[in-house]
């Protein structure tokens, strides 16, 4: 069971929730998916999204990037979300550290999958830590980034959700959501 460890509301009425647990468990209209270019979903947030929302995101996955292309930081893909308890998952390119312009494609990345969700007209909304596992993004740098993107947004959201796998990874998002 998931467990909500933080819950701040922001001027524009928004609901920026931080939570601990399972992403692939989230009741919300979309979850977000730290995905690659191509939409392969082998290992990862991705993996997991695939083991439990089932093939067909794969099979959708390999349509949009077949009729559309690679999938760019600032432009998400979104497919179904197969057997998992939302809606669509949103599937949002982060940066692999190391290849330059890390801050700002990361950036691009959480306000495409928001701008996404708008278009959508979606209230709720849940992210992992984009590019902090294998893509070697350091955390504490993409947890200021990603919160500063998501209290920013304005739109059709009422709820935005920062999903941590792990304590670690909770307490850095803790420590940016509570900065001035």
């Amino acid at each position: 069971m998931n467990t909500i460890l933080h819950e701040f509301s922001l001027p524009s009425g928004q609901a920026i929730q931080l939570v601990h647990g399972d992403l692939t468990q989230e009741r919300v209209d979309a979850i977000v998916n730290a995905a690659n270019a191509h939409l392969q979903h082998g290992g990862g947030v991705a993996g997991a999204i695939l083991r439990q929302g089932g093939g067909v995101i794969q099979t959708e996955s390999d349509a949009w990037v077949r009729q559309h292309g690679p999938v760019s930081h600032a432009e998400p893909a979104y497919t179904s979300a197969g057997l998992l308890p939302c809606r669509y998952v949103i599937h949002a390119v982060g940066p692999v550290w190391g290849e330059g312009q890390e801050d700002n494609k990361l950036s691009a990345a959480v306000l495409g999958a928001l701008r996404l969700a708008d278009q959508l007209k979606l209230a709720s909304i849940a992210f992992p830590a984009i590019s902090t596992g294998i893509y070697g993004f350091p955390e504490r740098r993409a947890a200021a980034i990603a919160t500063r993107e998501c209290t920013a947004h304005e739109g059709s959201l009422t709820e935005v959700l920062l999903v941590a796998f792990d304590p670690a990874t909770a307490a850095v998002l803790t420590e940016a959501l509570s900065a001035p």
